[in-house]
């Protein structure tokens, strides 16, 4: 029996995935399954970038926009739904396509890991945000180390997010957290990469920038504000705090595109550890090159 097959599109923030992916599917029979931690919020489509109703027309994307921009969501949330979905997908003799930036959710489902589903513990997580919001992330992160010494070893200690969760599974189950081992997952599976010079890439995401608090981000904001208030995780993301600050009165706009700016490039640099120019899983491909993009993802018998 023909195993179902899986690709998956991948590459820093700004770098045109979602231009290749709806290219790919009017040549071939695919879906989309969107592989962005934040995309996957209700009315938070300009910081996030988002693909419009007009770029993904007759294009069927899942997991855009489908929980509240203040619900809890986790990796094994997020994994759960993307199994179900590759099995639907091919159910309908589709393609599925996993396109986006978050490495997590790519790797966890074409290495097919056992995510431990351990539910939010709200009480104890809003005191470590708390520590975490007053600068307390370096100490967060030496109790992880001290707990759970492996996952500390697997975590970026800037990333507070994850050091919380990883804290949060140690406190509710007693134990470290499992490592992340690769599985079948059940169907075969190719990564293709977009790549671009560090200089391109930047210019592309700081044009983009640009773009989101020229489109209404400000406004965009304004009314996450008024329907969920300030004090929930997504808002705390990259452009939506800077956004957040000049709404308060704290940053001016231009002051906030630069820090929008700068702390992209940074995410850029994160993503390029889950995404390495090195790795032998993911066949790279130059982001300009639309037509050896698509060959990559459906191989050269299917892309005329």
């Amino acid at each position: 029996m023909t195993r179902p097959r899986v690709v998956a599109i991948v590459g820093p923030t700004a770098s045109g995935k979602t231009g290749v992916a709806v290219e790919v599917a009017r040549r071939v029979r695919a879906e989309v399954i969107s592989a962005d931690s934040r995309q996957v919020r209700r009315d938070m489509v300009i910081g996030t970038a988002a693909p419009t109703p007009e770029e993904i027309e007759g294009v069927p994307h899942h997991l855009v926009g489908v929980i509240e921009p203040d619900a809890t969501w986790n990796l094994a949330d997020w994994l759960g739904r993307a199994r179900r979905l590759v099995r639907e997908i091919h159910e309908r003799g589709a393609l599925p396509l996993v396109v986006g930036g978050t490495g997590q959710y790519v790797w966890a489902l074409l290495e097919g890991w056992d995510v431990p589903a351990v539910p939010p513990q709200p009480e104890f997580r809003g005191r470590l945000e708390a520590r975490a919001a007053a600068g307390e992330g370096d100490a967060l992160y030496e109790e992880l180390r001290a707990v759970d010494p492996g996952s500390a070893a697997r975590i970026d200690p800037r990333n507070s997010r994850r050091v919380i969760r990883a804290l949060e599974i140690v406190e509710a189950t007693g134990r470290p957290v499992p490592p992340l081992e690769p599985r079948d997952p059940g169907f075969d599976w190719h990564v293709a990469g977009l790549r671009w010079p560090r200089e391109a890439i930047h210019a592309r995401a700081d044009r983009r920038t640009v773009a989101m608090f020229e489109g209404g981000l400000l406004d965009e904001v304004r009314g996450l504000v008024e329907h969920h208030g300030r004090d929930f995780d997504a808002l705390r993301s990259i452009g939506y705090r800077e956004a957040l600050g000049v709404i308060e009165g704290d940053l001016s706009v231009e002051e906030a595109v630069r820090q929008t700016q700068i702390e992209t490039h940074r995410l850029i640099r994160m993503q390029a550890n889950w995404f390495r120019e090195d790795d032998p899983r993911i066949e790279w491909v130059d982001g300009d090159d639309l037509e050896a993009l698509v060959r990559a993802v459906v191989g050269d018998g299917d892309a005329s």
